[in-house]
């Protein structure tokens, strides 16, 4: 047989049996045999690369090679439902259609699915392009990634319409966020909320190999085009499904309301056996041409609306309160419940958010608490069956007074609900949450170093603080004994003795920590060791701004760390600033500030500051040119940037137009000189700048324009 003909015979194979196995769930080959299949396709397309097809079925495993997202305009914009919380609701939206149709209609009751919305295009059948919903108006394109996906065709079957646009969720399965949060916890990695942001998540990611092995899923449920095959949507839903696109199967043509409050009140109760998560129902006008008399408002279809289900509530019995300290010194109480099933997952702990609401629950151990799931992510307590109280009821749960570890006395600022434990520097959780707040990706960006490893380090005395990490060697890293988190005492139950305590040595000699259970026989292999301490050494290239972030200042995030460091250039000019001085700085109040002066007086804060100095770490702002390297060439000329370049990135092209005598304005006026477009610019930038005669150059003129 011919090679490009048996290349394409085994794509067809594959693309068939993948539509059985995802799509119909109707497998009629063995896991091995398709394996097998794809095996020798890849064989074969490396061999002969002239062959090369980007929907071959072996694009699907993904390519580890980093690339940002362009961004595309949606050819029909992408709005969002407008939201009913009860059935009177859906009836007034029934009679506003009615009203303004003044004809008969269907409604078609599906889903809402809850995951991260996505438009696929499809052209001559094939997987054209794959853009998230973004702002509504444009969206990133997230092809690549997409096409990771199993449920979602690369190439369909049968009589589809030359080209069309299907839009969707991308969805991670219960199963499966169960699994990658298993793996996350093993990693010593953040644990993702809930499916939604998982699925949102991943398919941002810049490694599209990584996202094909999350396993997500797409739910299909909407078609645009002008060649559609029906006017009824239920029909193209139906006709979509024909085709090979995984939609949404559970649809219901609805001639009244009462069909409609049938089918809410099914799937109210029968969402809780689906393998995806949904938070409510989706009621669209069926008749295309119907929904193009209704039309939309600013925001929203006058012709769909979303019916959202209540918040899932369970009742749990409340065993014990915790109370922990976060890395500022807040303390949080958390209610230790008897494990219950709410919204697809297992909770044991439910928030209490402060003092003011442990007492208007008049709460007691033993209290039978209702839980419920804001948002369906955060479970919270929103009330007490009081019924349910008998004799065996337990002690009555008081906000403490003194913090749970270190037993320093707590203080409660003015105008604020939270207590907070003053000991910064001697209470253990907020030394370690500020480990792990200097070791984040926003701040120092250090890899290899997750809580577990922090715990691990801190319990063994190997960091006492922050600034301790550039002291680290392989040695000491690899002869520390590994715990886990489960091997710690725990300080913070409200029905336990906190006599545990133990004190380690090195510049902050008064920490109380929380001692291993027991000596592991873990330890920290010598490449883990070294890919630590390379990533220590890379983060001494972190710019100024980024290190202010990372100190843990009280009350300074990452804005006011960047226009701290924008206008003091230095840390010694930040150490000496006087409170009047900090409050000229945007953004910083009498709170900040006064945090600063406090942060800064400390003088185990000036001692880790010095020996961060010592060990390299940027504390003044790079600068990036010298003045040999400054020119006039734009003799100030006010440029606009709009779009995406490829050469170099927005703030580049900023730096260079400030380097060469130019301004950076954010808007197109009649003063405006040049508009500086690149892919995917704003439209009412470009129409403005045509209408006003501005010039308009490519990031190539203007890299000629200076010389470069």
């Amino acid at each position: 047989m011919d090679i490009k003909n048996h290349i394409e015979e085994l794509r067809r194979e594959l693309h068939r049996h993948n539509d059985l196995y995802y799509i119909e769930s109707n497998p009629t080959i063995s896991d091995i045999d398709f394996d097998k299949m794809m095996k020798e396709l890849q064989d074969l397309e490396n061999q002969y690369p002239e062959y090369y097809d980007s929907n071959s079925p072996t694009q699907r495993v993904g390519s580890d090679i980093t690339s940002s997202f362009s961004q595309q305009n949606h050819k029909y914009p992408m709005l969002s439902l407008s939201n009913t919380y009860t059935i009177n609701e859906v009836r007034e939206f029934l009679n506003r259609a009615s009203s303004i149709l003044k004809e008969p209609f269907k409604i078609c009751a599906e889903l809402k699915y809850d995951g991260t919305s996505v438009s696929l295009t499809y052209i001559d059948g094939k997987l054209d392009s794959a853009v998230t919903r973004g702002d509504g108006e444009k969206g990133d394109v997230v092809t690549a990634n997409v096409k990771t996906i199993r449920t979602v065709p690369l190439i369909l079957k049968g009589d589809y319409p030359q080209e069309f646009e299907i839009r969707g969720e991308i969805l991670l399965p219960w199963k499966e966020f169960d699994r990658l949060n298993k793996e996350r916890e093993a990693q010593e990695e953040p644990l993702f909320a809930n499916p939604r942001n998982a699925a949102s998540g991943t398919l941002k990611l810049q490694n599209s190999k990584i996202v094909a092995s999350r396993k997500l899923e797409a739910i299909l449920y909407y078609m645009l085009g002008s060649e559609l095959p029906s006017d009824s949507h239920y029909e193209n839903i139906k006709k979509a499904q024909e085709w090979g696109l995984n939609v949404s199967k559970h649809l219901k043509l609805c001639d009244n309301i009462e069909d409609i409050e049938t089918f809410i009140n099914y799937w109210d109760k029968e969402r809780k056996n689906l393998p995806v998560a949904t938070d409510g129902i989706v009621l669209k006008v069926d008749s295309i041409s119907q929904q193009q008399k209704l039309g939309f408002t600013a925001k929203s279809p006058r012709w769909a609306i979303a019916y959202k289900f209540q918040a899932e509530r369970a009742e749990s019995e409340l065993q014990s309160v915790s109370f922990q300290v976060g890395r500022t010194g807040i303390i949080t109480p958390v209610a230790n419940l008897q494990p219950i099933q709410l919204s697809g997952t297992i909770v044991k702990r439910a928030s209490l958010y402060n003092e003011d609401a442990i007492k208007a629950f008049d709460l007691h151990i033993g209290d039978i608490c209702y839980v419920e799931k804001g948002g369906e992510i955060i479970p919270k307590i929103v009330g007490i069956d009081l019924d349910a109280r008998n004799e065996r009821l337990g002690a009555k749960v008081t906000f403490i007074s003194h913090c749970p570890v270190c037993n320093t006395p707590l203080i409660r600022y003015e105008g604020e609900a939270g207590y907070y434990c003053p000991n910064q520097n001697g209470c253990a959780p907020q030394v370690k949450g500020r480990m792990e707040h200097f070791i984040s990706r926003r701040a120092m960006n250090i890899d290899g170093v997750g809580p577990e490893t922090i715990d691990s380090f801190f319990a063994n005395g190997v960091l006492t603080n922050y600034s301790d990490l550039y002291s680290l060697t392989v040695e000491r890293i690899v002869n520390c004994p590994r715990i886990k988190s489960s091997d710690i005492y725990d300080y913070e139950d409200y029905t336990s003795d906190n006599t545990k305590d133990q004190k380690i040595g090195g510049l902050f000699d008064n920490i109380v920590t929380q001692p291993a259970k027991a000596k592991s026989n873990r330890r920290f292999t010598e490449l883990i060791a070294n890919k630590i301490i390379k990533s220590i050494e890379n983060s001494k290239n972190v710019p100024f701004e980024r290190v202010v972030y990372a100190l843990s200042i009280r009350f300074v995030g990452e804005t006011v760390a960047k226009k701290l460091a924008k206008h003091f250039k230095d840390i010694d000019s930040l150490i000496a600033a006087k409170y009047e001085d900090l409050i000229d700085v945007e953004d910083v109040g009498d709170r900040i500030a006064k945090s600063i002066i406090d942060f800064f007086s400390d003088n185990r804060n000036l001692i880790s500051i010095e020996i961060l100095r010592n060990a390299g770490l940027k504390f003044k702002i790079d600068e990036i040119v010298d003045d040999a390297e400054k020119s006039d060439t734009l003799n100030g000329a006010s440029i606009v940037i709009s779009g995406t370049f490829t050469k170099h990135s927005r703030d580049e092209y900023k730096h260079l137009i400030e380097l060469n005598g130019g301004k950076n304005i954010s808007s197109v006026s009649s003063k405006t000189d040049y508009l500086l477009a690149g892919d995917n610019m704003g439209p009412s930038k470009l129409e403005k700048a045509n209408k006003l005669g501005i010039k308009i150059i490519s990031e190539d003129d203007f890299l000629k324009m200076i010389n470069q």
